[in-house]
């Protein structure tokens, strides 16, 4: 089925295969899942592979090598057997050229040892991990509770989850919607901060220097070494990793939501802060050196608009020019 997915995802695939892979998918929830996250990874593949020198027949069979040595959980890949791999690299081919000379061309997929389990294998035997890459994704837990992750996150837990626990880890952003269960509460666990809900809403960044927990609905308690807090909606809490102390304040906008509903929403907000969350949506870097300038405030809402659209707007509003230098773009 593997080879099958790549074929339909190169356009190789005749119609019957085509037919086959679209039966596959819609026949459980799980292959739905499969080929989902497995399209995932294709797509990563893309930024890999016009650096890619290695031979696709041999990287074929050492792909499928180490694949022998994985077992499917119910939805995703759980490595059974990675640390007895003696190659520092595996690699993701998507097709052996085989009798079809197109997949010479065939685009590959590199990744290091610690990529591998990063994107689509286990930590261990008992976890499934969600990884977005490049792309924001969103998957319903076994529990019924759905999680959006940002670009570049990753959400891992036990494949028994909800049997007796319902804990999970992040790496990266998450909004999560908590299906209730007063016996189970949810827990998060995001480097040494503790999230638990029993149903709600909210989300969870994790940055550098801090965690950030912004509640929509609910209530949710939040902890890190001895000290703990409850968030209320429309509160969001900082976590600062070094002196691992909590900061409840009110929660000033919604631009915390632009990954999910592809919107920017300001309402009173600081031209700085706009800037920071659009150089995390479009890989940029803004600048405003001014002080007056960073604190000019916002109440408008950009919704499905390009890097430009937007900032042609903000110039306009406040007479400002832009200025690209190394890399910045500077506004003043």
């Amino acid at each position: 089925m593997d080879e099958l997915l790549v074929k339909y995802l190169l356009g190789e695939a005749s119609a019957d295969e085509e037919r086959m892979v679209l039966e596959w998918t819609h026949a459980k929830e799980e292959h739905r899942r499969y080929y989902d996250h497995f399209k995932v990874i294709w797509e990563q593949s893309r930024a890999l592979a016009a650096t890619s020198t290695v031979d696709e027949e041999q990287a074929w069979d050492r792909f499928k090598a180490k694949r022998d040595g994985l077992q499917h959980s119910d939805d995703h890949l759980v490595d059974s057997d990675d640390n007895n791999s003696d190659d520092n690299t595996v690699v993701f081919i998507p097709a052996k050229k085989r009798r079809w000379t197109s997949m010479a061309a065939a685009i590959a997929l590199l990744i290091t040892g610690s990529l591998v389990a990063y994107y689509f294998m286990a930590l261990n035997r008992q976890d499934i991990v969600l990884a977005s890459a490049g792309e924001v994704l969103t998957d319903t837990l076994p529990d019924g509770s759905v999680v959006t992750l940002n670009k570049n996150s990753t959400l891992a837990y036990a494949k028994d989850f909800n049997k007796h626990t319902r804990a999970v880890k992040l790496t990266g952003e998450a909004f999560f919607n908590v299906a209730p269960n007063k016996q189970k509460p949810f827990e998060i666990s995001v480097d040494e901060v503790k999230v638990q809900v029993v149903g709600t809403s909210f989300n969870v960044k994790n940055g550098a220097e801090q965690t950030e927990v912004i509640v929509e609905t609910g209530i949710v308690n939040v902890g890190v070494s001895d000290k703990a807090v409850r968030v209320l909606p429309q509160q969001r809490v900082v976590v600062h990793k070094k002196q691992k102390a909590l900061d409840v304040q009110k929660s000033q906008d919604d631009l915390y939501n632009y990954y999910r509903t592809k919107e920017f929403v300001c309402y009173k907000t600081p031209l700085y802060k706009l800037a920071e969350a659009l150089n995390i949506a479009y890989d940029v870097k803004i600048v405003i050196p001014e002080e007056r300038v960073r604190n000019l405030t916002l109440s408008t809402t950009y919704k499905n608009m390009p890097l430009n659209g937007i900032l042609n707007l903000v110039t306009k509003q406040f007479n400002l020019s832009i200025e690209q230098k190394d890399g910045e773009i500077i506004l003043k």
